[in-house]
């Protein structure tokens, strides 16, 4: 071993001490639901990002398998996540596909390290407004990119840049197909419906549950079809049984090949992996900050034992790490199927590894009927799912919040929309430090709380750091003004921590007294500024001070 904390224990292993029949039967029915569910949003995910369909089908198999044998949580579900869409579009719009491989292959090698150095708690430090404004900018992005197929118009190069995107739809709108726009309305119109059809309050609820022999089972059965796949199958049947003229899988990529897929090695050099490194820090920091956020949101639902994150970031690494090789896209743990998970009663990692495994089984078997499936009905699934991405709610509630708050969130859905997710996460980052050292800084305070005839005393509150090292200033100009020597007390009960900036400034006090003829006295000292002040013999040279 490397380090002597490095531990590589996934959580599958302590799932299954204790494991019976009755989770088993649980774990299947719930990977079986999720499996379906993971179906048209993969393939979605893989065409909104410029990919082929089964790029998705085969980063959802496999990584998902991956994700969920050697993770930290019990019931994530990893595959392609629609956060991905817009990087991977900017990716391969910029590298090509060959170096969108080697990034993601990269990525997974970092986010193993992340996890290796016990680096995943540090994801935690990011301030939830950068994560609302990423990911509310990563919704409309995504909104955006789906317009194309939604309202069916003819482009056949979409670029990746904001405005260029809205400029190129607004040139092409008189190529509108109707027949599209009616199928994607009616299949997001569906996804919003559908649950709430099904509600045990709703009136079709009630008038259904007549008292009919197996009426009732059959009406809870029912409900509990995914919206996605109701819309997906309805809608591309009754496409194809009216053979509308929209755009399909099969008229654009050919279908779906029915079988394995070929293990190849992408083209590797040491050249091209330096001009990668901005890609490759995008999709692992994109992919640390999904995973984790979705396992802690798994955390407050379910009651068992909390994730283990560095375990989490290995097995993402592991997972991006061997996708590419198979002509896969970026992993990360994805919320509506881990939800989906939950709900249906999974509760060990043999529920994400069956999800993987029906997926695999659909692939084989049911290959050939995704040609039929039209574009506009993945773009409605897509527009739903951005919809339930973005955190729109937030919006309403800034003015009850600060205006580093709203600086930090509204500044970073900007950056997100017009520029990309790195310079977003990069500035908003820098721009929370600031905030904080500014904040902090406030806090500290010094104040003048006794004076008589040679002698000040000053009572110091909060941390004496570099960004605040500007508040000893009037304590200085007190003794460079003072017509005598001073004996100055420095009451530092209240001071709770104190930096090597902060003690230069006390020694800069500390010479200036000193030139002045006077003493420099530090009364009721806590730890950690003791501490600092012996190590660095502060101390010494102010005990060595006349009385």
């Amino acid at each position: 071993m490397f380090s002597p904390s490095f531990e590589f224990r996934p959580r599958l292993l302590k799932a299954l001490s204790g494991y019976d029949r009755e989770r088993l039967a649980r774990d299947i029915g719930a990977g079986l639901t999720v499996g379906i569910v993971a179906l048209p949003l993969a393939m979605a995910f893989a065409i909104a990002s410029g990919l082929k369909p089964e790029a998705g089908l085969w980063t959802a198999i496999i990584a998902g398998f991956l994700i969920s044998a050697l993770g930290g949580s019990s019931v994530q579900i990893g595959g392609p996540a629609g956060a991905f869409i817009v990087i991977v579009y900017g990716i391969v719009e910029r590298y090509g596909l060959a170096n969108l491989l080697i990034a993601t292959a990269c990525a997974g090698v970092l986010l193993f390290l992340m996890g290796f150095f016990r680096l995943g708690t540090l994801v935690r430090y990011v301030p939830v407004s950068i994560v609302i404004g990423f990911t509310n900018g990563i919704a409309v992005l995504i909104a955006l990119s789906q317009l194309k197929d939604l309202l069916g118009l003819d482009i056949q190069h979409m670029p990746a840049d904001f405005f260029s995107q809205i400029h190129t739809l607004a040139l092409h709108l008189h190529s509108l197909n109707l027949y599209a726009l009616g199928l994607g309305a009616a299949c997001l119109l569906g996804l919003f419906v559908w649950p709430r059809l099904w509600h045990e309050q709703s009136r079709l609820q009630q008038a259904l549950n007549l008292p009919i022999p197996g009426m009732h089972r059959a009406v809870r059965t029912t409900g509990r079809i995914p919206g996605p796949i109701v819309a997906l199958a309805t809608l591309t049947l009754l496409a194809w049984a009216l053979d509308l003229p929209v755009e399909t899988i099969g008229s654009r990529f050919g279908g779906i090949p029915q079988g394995l897929p070929a293990f190849a090695l992408p083209a590797f050099s040491w050249e091209t992996v330096k001009l990668l490194v901005t890609p490759t820090l995008t999709i692992a920091l994109l992919g640390a900050i999904e995973s984790l956020l979705c396992a802690r949101v798994a955390d407050q639902m379910t009651t068992g034992t909390r994730h283990d994150p560095n375990q989490e970031l290995m097995a993402q690494g592991v997972a991006n790490f061997v996708v590419p090789f198979f002509g896969g896209m970026p992993a990360t743990g994805t919320i509506a199927r881990t939800v989906t998970n939950i709900r249906s009663g999974g509760s060990s990692p043999v529920a994400g590894m069956v999800h993987a495994l029906a997926l695999l089984a659909i692939v084989l078997v049911a290959a050939p009927l995704a040609k039929a499936v039209p574009l506009a009905v993945l773009a409605g699934i897509l527009l739903f799912v951005a919809w339930n991405m973005g955190e729109w709610h937030a919006f309403g509630r800034l003015r009850h919040y600060s205006s580093h708050y709203r600086m930090l969130m509204l500044g970073t859905f900007a950056l997100t929309v017009v520029f990309d997710l790195t310079v977003a996460v990069e500035v908003g980052l820098l721009l929370a430090c600031a905030l904080f050292v500014r904040r902090m800084s406030s806090l500290f305070q010094v104040r003048e709380t006794a004076r008589s005839d040679g002698a000040v005393t000053y009572r110091l509150y909060g941390s004496l750091f570099f960004g605040a090292v500007a508040k000893i200033d009037p304590v200085v100009q007190a003794v460079e003004t003072s017509p005598a020597p001073l004996r100055v007390e420095l009451d530092a009960a209240q001071l709770i921590s104190l930096d090597t900036s902060g003690l230069d400034a006390l020694e800069q006090l500390l010479k200036v007294i000193h030139q002045h003829g006077g003493t420099l006295h530090l009364l009721h000292l806590n730890e950690q500024p003791r501490s600092l002040m012996e190590r660095t013999g502060f101390a010494a040279r102010l005990a060595a001070q006349p009385a």
